[in-house]
């Protein structure tokens, strides 16, 4: 999917996601669409800069974005509003 065809609701769950420890990227990407890469740009252009700069160091090297990664499976919680 292209940044441009995302509705507000799913650019809203998007970045609610992104900022979310346990939700990887390819989980955002098999719901939405869209990589590693896009989700970024996406951070990006809809967050001041200091809250990107912060998200961004944040998620830098973080094991549970990534699900290759990680050495669990599953987390804690998985929201109601998550399809995988």
């Amino acid at each position: 999917m292209e940044l441009e065809n995302l509705n507000p609701e799913d650019i809203d769950r998007i970045v609610e996601m992104a900022w979310e420890d346990r939700t990887t990227f390819d989980t955002i990407e098999s719901q939405f669409g869209l990589s590693e890469k896009q989700v970024i740009a996406l951070m990006r252009r809809e967050m001041k800069e200091s809250s990107f700069k912060m998200w961004r160091e944040r998620v830098t090297g973080r094991k549970t974005k990534h699900q290759s990664k990680r050495d669990f499976q599953e987390g804690r919680f998985k929201s109601s509003n998550q399809k995988t």
